[in-house]
């Protein structure tokens, strides 16, 4: 029996690795993508979410546009990091068979979760705003759905964007405490999701022969010299990837339970999640925190994922 997931983004090269890996899986069924703005703007996050639907062949998937900007705070996005239009690759122009679906993303964040009650999973992979319009539409939206798995926050690391907040909390901090207060989410963090990697050695020996192979070494290379410098590692962070491949093999990460809070307040608290480790705060835990994860499995998981979709390709064009 498979598990439905609904896949809240704003894609983003490891927002599309997730997507693969999420179409991919065959124990997980995608009822669908909800875009946000994060990486991009959310016409553009919107657009690459189509075209990576378009160049996986998975044009079945519907697509629900979302909020285009935070709560209360002024956007920010991330093109510097994440290419031009907020991703990189050898891309389709998008047609009309991916077209958005007419309800705005809460609102199909809400139906969806209505129509699999009990069952759905919502991987919140970008700023949390779309989520924390679901639940204002919908306050019984945690009780219908099976979990809200995040990858948001520095976990017990330090930030991306400042020292204390990891860039998707930080876009939306409002929303992310939202989440946090009312949804009792898992949440992967960049402590755990920069070591969500794949070997340089493996990456050499993806074909780039196609558009699709093109694609996805782009998304897999991401990051510049200085980023990866900065970060001690070999090879870009798949951040969103590594939330998919919780979502379908739970052993990969490892959680404890923790009270937490967001910081909303501007300065270099805003968007901080910060888990009370020592129960200081003596308040009740309310989100399940990853603390470790099994590289091994998430480089088994996202490797297999990505060999079986360039081999399908490979068997199309013959």
């Amino acid at each position: 029996m498979t598990r439905p997931v609904l896949i809240d983004a704003d894609p983003g090269c490891d927002d599309a690795l997730a997507i693969l890996l999420a179409l991919e899986h065959p124990d997980l069924e995608v009822v669908g993508i909800s875009t946000v703005h994060g990486n991009a703007p959310v016409d553009e996050t919107t657009e690459n979410a189509r075209a990576i639907l378009e160049l996986l062949e998975r044009t079945d998937v519907p697509v629900a546009r979302g909020a285009d900007r935070p709560l209360l705070v002024d956007l920010e996005t991330a093109e510097h990091i994440h290419g031009e239009s907020g991703i990189e690759g050898d891309l389709p122009t998008p047609g009309p068979e991916t077209r958005p679906v007419d309800a705005h993303a809460a609102q199909f964040i809400v139906e969806q979760a209505r129509e699999h009650a009990g069952d759905l999973v919502l991987a919140g992979i970008g700023p949390l705003t779309n989520v924390a319009l679901a639940h204002a539409l919908e306050p019984d939206l945690p009780a219908l759905l099976a979990d809200v798995v995040v990858m948001g926050g520095a976990g017990f690391g330090q930030g991306n964007v400042t020292p204390l907040a990891e860039a998707n909390v930080h876009s939306d901090p409002h929303a992310a405490a939202r989440v946090v207060d009312a949804c009792e989410p898992t949440i992967a963090g960049l402590d755990v999701t920069r070591e969500a990697t794949l070997a340089p050695d493996r990456l050499d020996g993806l074909t780039r022969a196609s558009p699709l192979g093109r694609s996805i070494h782009a998304w897999l290379t991401y990051y510049d010299d200085d980023r990866l410098e900065r970060y001690g590692i070999e090879s870009a962070a798949l951040h969103d990837a590594l939330v998919v491949a919780a979502i379908a093999d739970p052993t990969v990460l490892e959680t404890d339970r923790y009270p937490a809070t967001v910081g909303t307040e501007s300065g270099v608290a805003r968007g901080a999640l910060v888990p009370d480790a020592t129960g200081v705060t003596g308040d009740e835990p309310n989100v399940r925190l990853a603390v470790d994860a099994d590289g091994d499995r998430f480089r088994d998981l996202l490797g297999g994922a990505i060999e079986r979709r360039l081999e399908a390709a490979t068997r199309t064009q013959r």
